[in-house]
Parts: structure tokens; C-alpha cells; sequence
């Protein structure tokens, strides 16, 4: 006599199959984020790490870090409302940004509407500063890998194409 299996069995079995297909979606929309419009490219250069490192130690230190996006974001609002229209941001990334705050490769990967809506995290058509320093400090902790330094990036972290340097 064939018997089903426990009602049980299968619920549970659902349950971590929804899971697992959750922290797969989240992880590629993680990784997607992180390389639209170029801005990989655009950041992971000896220049950008340079200008964000202000203390020429070679490392960048969340402190840093967090002190360079909040110049940006405050170069960007040039109205000072401390939030950036997405309809415009992609237009006129690279025209407020010097060459003292960011390379062109670095702003002309900010410039995408794509990232600007993806930085829109409640989608309300603006980027508040805080959604802004949100969506670095998640850039920041994607790229922080190394076990022997953490929360700084070195040259592996900056120049790495992803988690190569988990130990």
C-alpha cells in the first residue's frame, strides 16, 4: 500500500524551498545592484581609492567611506533639500562632481536611471540622503571581505570582482 507523506513533511518542505529562493533573489539583486550602470568599474580604481582614502593609510575605513558618500550626495544636492530627484539625477551626475571629489569613470557610473531607482528604495521618485548613505553602506559591506581587516577596504577589496577574499 503506497501511504502520501505527513502533511507535516511537505509544509516544512515549502517553507525552506520559499526561503531558499528568497536568499537567492536577494543575493543576485545584491550583485545586480552593485554592477549597474558601470559603477563597479567606475569605483574600483587606484584614483577613487586615493580620493576616498584621506588619511593615505592605502585603506579605506567605513569612517572614510561614509564621510566621502555624504560629500557626494551633498555635491549632487545642489538645492539642498536633502534629497535628489531621480528624473534628473542620471542627467546631471557628472556635472556636479569635480575632479577633486570623482573620477569620470566613477560619475559617469553613478549616471544610470536604472541605479538611481534602485537607490530609490521606498520609490517615491527621490533619493533622501539617508536612502543614499543606505544603499553605500551596503555597497561598503559588499566589498569589506577580508577577515584581517575588517571594516576597511585594502587593495584586494577595492580592486576585487566580489567575495574572492573570504577566508
Amino acid at each position: 500500500m503506497i501511504t502520501s507523506p505527513p502533511k507535516r513533511s511537505i509544509s516544512a518542505l515549502v517553507v525552506s524551498m520559499i526561503a531558499l529562493a528568497y536568499s537567492l533573489t536577494a543575493v543576485a539583486d545584491d550583485v545586480g545592484t552593485f554592477a549597474t550602470g558601470g559603477y563597479a568599474a567606475g569605483l574600483r580604481t587606484k584614483e577613487m581609492m586615493h580620493i576616498i582614502d584621506t588619511d593615505g593609510d592605502g585603506m579605506v575605513s567605513r569612517a572614510e567611506w561614509d564621510a566621502y558618500q555624504l560629500k557626494v550626495f551633498n555635491a549632487l544636492d545642489t538645492h539642498k533639500r536633502g534629497k535628489l530627484n531621480v528624473a534628473i539625477f542620471a542627467s546631471r551626475t557628472e556635472l556636479r562632481l569635480g575632479s577633486s571629489l570623482a573620477t569620470g569613470g566613477y560619475a559617469a557610473g553613478l549616471r544610470s536611471e536604472e541605479l538611481a531607482h534602485k537607490i530609490d528604495a521606498d520609490g517615491d521618485g527621490w533619493i533622501s540622503r539617508e536612502e543614499w548613505m543606505t544603499y553605500q553602506g551596503k555597497i561598503f559591506d559588499m566589498m569589506n571581505t577580508s577577515v584581517t581587516h575588517k571594516d576597511q577596504l585594502g587593495p584586494e577589496e577595492m580592486f576585487a570582482s566580489g567575495g574572492a577574499n573570504r577566508s
